[in-house]
């Protein structure tokens, strides 16, 4: 894996802020202090941890410029200083090293990854994805998924009630999925055969993505081989299967939330922290995340109040997209934690961890076309 290379921020790439050397490494001892302890850092420490002599007020001065432009601030009078949200992102991309992970945490990564999915059910996968993240980095582990990549060997339409019908969808891979839709009104039982046949003869073999693309183009076939209702029963049920429909939101599993718990104490933290997971295990909250993962190539970090669901609680996220059989993104791995996350460790380990669970995937896929 070679070494990363974030993205630079607008606050890096359009403000001239002209640091120099010594105020560079005042910067940097005082956010690495942060991440390492957590506690505000001060000058006589800071004038014993650099590496040129520097006395206190000296510091002080440039504590004082640093502080001005909005970078590092005072908890409270008298006290040492912390970085602000603004510099922990303008650190994060202008002072981050990030490098790859020792081989023994490579090994662990792929080995319980590949375990997990060797010949297991897709969720297993994805649990023992979001459980490794959570245990290394001790944060919450996260696993998004919004679209399937299983491939189709059987689908069936049950009756249930009159306006209502169970979608039977087996996997190549053994693995079953239901799903329960509104049928179209009026729909008879020959209809529900007639459709579940039509679907078989087309899609089967291929994961949801391509069916849907493949009953679009088949559009004019379609139109002559089945009447109004079929056609309505067959997008239905491809909808309701790749999650598009209202009440099939994307799927997210979290591992650790004890984790960030660890070290909160005062009751308004706690309740910030219950409202952020609150958030994300509504619909609009997980496609959200999944969009964010979505929109960059690679890791991408977002630090406290730079997302709406963090703003309340404070929290830092790193996510990176992992993609299925056809190089698509169909979800997404991550870890939330304190804004003291450990960037340097969990950058890699994120996107290792999705780089293995990408490659199953593809393997998967190719060993079932083979």
């Amino acid at each position: 894996m070679t070494e990363f290379r974030l993205p630079v921020s607008d606050l890096v790439a359009a403000t001239p802020l002209g640091l120099d050397e010594r105020t560079r490494d005042i910067f940097r001892l005082i956010v690495e202090s942060y991440l390492d302890i957590g506690e505000p850092v001060g000058s006589r420490m800071l004038s014993k941890l650099l590496s040129n002599a520097l006395s206190p007020a000296s510091i002080r001065n440039v504590m004082s410029d640093l502080e001005a432009l909005g970078l590092i601030y005072a908890p409270h009078v008298s006290a040492g200083r912390l970085p602000t949200e603004l510099g922990l992102r303008f650190f994060v991309d202008a002072f981050l090293e990030v490098g790859d992970l020792g081989a023994s945490e490579r090994e662990e990564i792929e080995e319980k990854v590949r375990l997990s999915g060797d010949g297991r059910p897709f969720d297993s996968l994805l649990t023992e994805a979001s459980n490794l993240l959570s245990g290394l980095s001790r944060g919450a582990g996260i696993v998004l998924t919004a679209k399937s990549d299983l491939r189709l060997k059987h689908i069936e339409f049950i009756r249930l009630e009159p306006t209502k019908a169970l979608a039977v969808l087996v996997g190549a891979n053994g693995e079953v999925e239901n799903r329960i839709l509104d049928l179209p009104a009026g729909i008879t039982a020959s209809q529900l055969i007639e459709a579940g046949n039509f679907l078989n003869a087309h899609v089967v073999g291929r994961t949801l993505g391509e069916a849907s693309e493949r009953i679009a183009r088949l559009k004019d076939e379609t139109a002559n081989a089945l009447d109004v209702l079929s056609r309505e029963l067959v997008d239905k049920g491809l909808a309701v299967w790749s999650g598009a429909s209202a009440d099939q939101p994307a799927r997210l599993i979290v591992r650790g939330r004890a984790n960030l718990l660890e070290n909160v104490t005062a009751a308004e933290d706690l309740d910030r922290l219950r409202l952020l997971f609150d958030d994300l295990e509504t619909k609009s909250g997980i496609i959200e995340l999944l969009g964010l993962a979505e929109t960059g190539n690679g890791v991408r970090i977002f630090i406290g109040s730079e997302n709406k669901l963090f703003s309340l609680s404070g929290s830092s996220l790193v996510v990176a997209p992992y993609r299925g059989g056809t190089e698509n993104v169909i979800g997404a791995v991550g870890v939330i934690g304190p804004t003291r996350l450990n960037y340097k460790r969990i950058v890699p380990m994120v996107d290792y961890t999705a780089r293995i669970v990408s490659r199953l995937l593809a393997k998967g896929s190719a060993a079932r076309e083979a």
